[in-house]
């Protein structure tokens, strides 16, 4: 279970915190498909009481990131594979076009300056004397920098909104690389880098072509991923219980 200790505060500030953080948890694939959440555990682990959790748990159901059943509670959704590949079919063209805006309107300064950091915070992560315990760690959140700067310099909060419904599929978050070995985060890095050439070239379909190759590419390993972890799953589980 995932560990968040906070500061005591006003109930409505704590539950916004609480959301936040159990967002992110979801997004991240911290909890299992199915999972139901007990929320006194839950309560316990992140020493709040259960009035400002339960209120996060409801905005998180109202987001679609969880499920809520009277009397059983909430639990984290079964995704299908089907859903997965809408998701990310959704993501590339949103995100397509959030680098084409981005590359037609410009960027700022500090829009340029984040986009760079990103990049270099990727090149450290894939650096060979990073320690490949941190390096998956490192490059998650360097990823998703890079595509919330691009987000942003769109200007677009309905090309965000789609985004964010994309996101009722945590599987598909930008955070969520789990199916990536290193040559697949080194691939996906060099992809991040001709996106910022091209938006700073102010190239807006050479962007938005190599921003939808990307996604579509990270669609590929991940729904591949998911599938084989599902067929050992199911495997598994029809194996005959071991005698005691």
């Amino acid at each position: 279970m995932v560990n968040i200790s906070l500061e005591p505060g006003p109930t409505l500030t704590q539950s916004r915190l609480l959301a936040e953080r159990l967002r992110q948890s979801l997004l991240d694939g911290a909890f299992a498909p199915g999972t139901r959440l007990n929320e006194v555990h839950l309560a316990r682990t992140m020493s709040v009481s259960r009035t400002p959790l339960r209120a996060a748990l409801q905005t998180l159901a109202g987001e679609g990131l969880l499920h809520h059943t009277p009397n059983r509670g909430f639990t984290v959704p079964e995704q299908s594979l089907s859903a997965m590949i809408d998701a990310y079919e959704m993501r590339a063209l949103a995100e397509g076009l959030a680098a084409r805006l981005a590359a037609e309107r410009g960027i700022s300064e500090a829009a340029r300056l984040r986009l760079e950091a990103a990049l270099a915070a990727g090149d450290k992560a894939l650096a060979p004397d990073t320690d490949d315990r941190d390096r998956r760690g490192r490059y998650a959140e360097a990823n998703e920098a890079f595509h919330e700067t691009i987000h942003e310099a769109a200007q677009s909060v309905l090309v965000k909104d789609v985004l964010r419904i994309c996101q009722r599929v945590p599987q598909t978050s930008a955070h969520n690389i789990v199916a990536f070995n290193l040559a697949d985060m080194r691939e996906r890095h060099a992809a991040h880098r001709r996106v910022y050439e091209a938006i700073i070239c102010r190239e807006p379909r050479e962007a938005e072509q190599q921003m939808r190759q990307h996604v579509l590419a990270v669609k590929v390993s991940m729904v591949r991923w998911y599938a084989q972890r599902a067929t050992s799953e199911q495997a598994e589980a029809r194996k005959p219980a071991a005698a005691g």
